[in-house]
């Protein structure tokens, strides 16, 4: 069963980003994301804030894009990079299958 909510290190590591990267992201495109905070203050991640993550990460480290741009780009268009991102994922993880199978030979 999937976790309601991430922690800002747990976010981290799915992304395999810093966590002030991250926490920057989180500042910077705060109209993307509907963050929630505990009762300490500390920042919680739902599984849609955790997918928006990953199209942040691919417009900025696989396009190149500056945060202006990439916050343009999920403005005007992110359906097509929402694909593109479960794609990449899809192909990671058939990449993971395909070397167990051969690590299995």
């Amino acid at each position: 069963m999937e976790k309601l909510y991430y922690s800002i290190g747990e976010v981290a590591g799915i992304l395999e980003e810093s966590t002030s990267a991250v926490r920057y992201w989180s500042d910077y495109f705060e109209r993307f994301l509907k963050l929630g905070r505990n009762a300490k203050g500390n920042r919680k991640y739902t599984a849609d804030d955790i997918e928006t993550l990953k199209q942040i990460k691919f417009l900025m480290r696989a396009q190149g894009l500056t945060l202006e741009g990439a916050k343009n780009r999920l403005s005007e268009d992110r359906k097509s990079v929402e694909s593109r991102v479960k794609a990449l994922d899809t192909l990671k993880e058939i990449r993971a299958q395909l070397e167990e199978v051969r690590k299995s030979l």
